[in-house]
């Protein structure tokens, strides 16, 4: 790859890695704000899956558009919502203000300086056999923002406030339209097949069994990330871990996901994604029942930190590599999107549900049973995806 990719990679990497990383720590501020706002656990979930459902939501419409007048664009207006959103949320007085701030605002705006459309646009100019090792790199960016803000907003929480905090990352997310603009200049890579317009790339992904139960699967993927994203945290001072270890074991699963992400994008690009898919929610699922088994304290926290952080986000450069070889780069963002939809309904559902089942039983052990159950489920979706190409790309895998 020229310099000029490489360059556009770096500044996909810095992209997501402040936008994505944010979105992963707001399950460290659920306990000052239920406090100071007097709301439920409940309540702050139904906030977090709020925004989810609509980021997701979003997704498709703004790959749809990066897809047809470039990803700068839409990245950009989706920085400067997804900033606003964070410092109204820092002038919350109310339950309502924080839903239309944190939930609706920074949901909307989080369609643009993620993941998805980093992936389309780097996906265009990076060559097959470089793309899976590209789209890991991109993906573990998300979990080392992840690793270093946890930790740097819990101190700030600790010694500023919650609210002076989302004002200091909502300064940070204001400097990414500066950054975006690396995300131009590189040459697209023709891999030939005949043109489609949208409307035909949607139908011909409808009609593909694989795309169909990639789809399902991500909901999974979606589900266990949300849930023990927004949880985590007070899960494990529940049950008698000091905040200090229970934010350093969310910081620890971003730093982990790092080499999880980076490896298994990696070997997407020599074995079977579906089957390293496949292996990857069983081993969530044999995580997930320890947690149910082993007793909880700081040094476990720990370990499932590590080990968790491992397995967090690697699903993703699998599955969006799948969508971008069995489909092609043309309307991956949009294509992707709806994929990314489903993970984010599941981000809903393990959010809202995760807060609705603690509040009912004042435990989360019922969620822990169910996120094993759908592990289970989604191994089994992901063994009969067909992931070869689709044969009007026969001349972009000949090429």
């Amino acid at each position: 790859m020229t310099r000029q990719v490489w360059f556009m990679v770096i500044c996909g990497v810095i992209i997501v890695m402040i936008g994505g990383g944010m979105r992963q720590i707001f399950g460290i501020f659920q306990v000052p704000i239920t406090i100071d706002l007097d709301i439920g656990r409940d309540f702050f979930g139904l906030v977090i899956a709020a925004q989810a459902l609509l980021y997701g939501v979003s997704q498709p419409v703004a790959g749809l558009l990066a897809d047809r007048y470039g990803s700068i664009r839409i990245i950009v207006a989706g920085t400067v919502l997804y900033a606003l959103g964070l410092c109204w949320t820092s002038f919350s007085t109310t339950p309502i203000d924080l839903f239309l701030s944190l939930g609706l605002l920074v949901g909307l705006g989080l369609s643009g300086p993620t993941q998805v459309l980093v992936l389309g646009a780097v996906g265009k100019v990076v060559p097959n056999e470089h793309r899976g090792l590209v789209f890991g790199t991109v993906i573990a960016a998300t979990s080392f923002g992840m690793f270093f803000f946890v930790p740097g907003a819990q101190k700030l929480i600790d010694t500023l406030g919650w609210r002076e905090t989302f004002t200091v990352i909502a300064l940070i997310v204001a400097v990414l339209p500066f950054i975006v603009i690396g995300l131009r200049g590189a040459p697209e890579i023709d891999f030939g097949g005949p043109k489609q317009s949208w409307r035909e790339a949607i139908c011909e992904a409808r009609s593909h069994s694989g795309y169909i139960l990639l789809t399902l699967g991500f909901f999974v993927c979606g589900f266990h990330v949300s849930f023990v994203g927004t949880h985590l945290p007070a899960f494990l001072t529940d049950e008698g871990v000091s905040t200090t270890f229970a934010s350093i074991s969310l910081g620890l699963i971003g730093l982990c996901n790092v080499a999880g992400a980076y490896l298994f994008g990696a070997l997407g690009d020599h074995f079977s994604k579906k089957n390293l898919l496949t292996g990857l929610y069983i081993s969530r699922s044999v995580l997930m029942t320890l947690v149910l088994i082993v007793p909880i304290n700081d040094v476990t926290a720990i370990f499932f930190g590590v080990f968790m952080g491992f397995l967090w986000l690697a699903t993703v450069p699998l599955t969006s590599g799948i969508v971008a070889q069995v489909f092609g780069t043309r309307y991956f963002s949009m294509l992707f999107g709806v994929v990314f939809m489903s993970h984010q309904f599941g981000s809903f559902a393990g959010a809202y549900l995760g807060g609705i089942v603690q509040e009912l039983t004042g435990s989360y052990d019922l969620m822990w049973m169910v996120s094993v159950a759908l592990g289970l489920v989604a191994a089994l979706l992901h063994w009969p995806i067909r992931e070869q190409p689709l044969e009007r790309l026969s001349s972009e895998t000949a090429s």
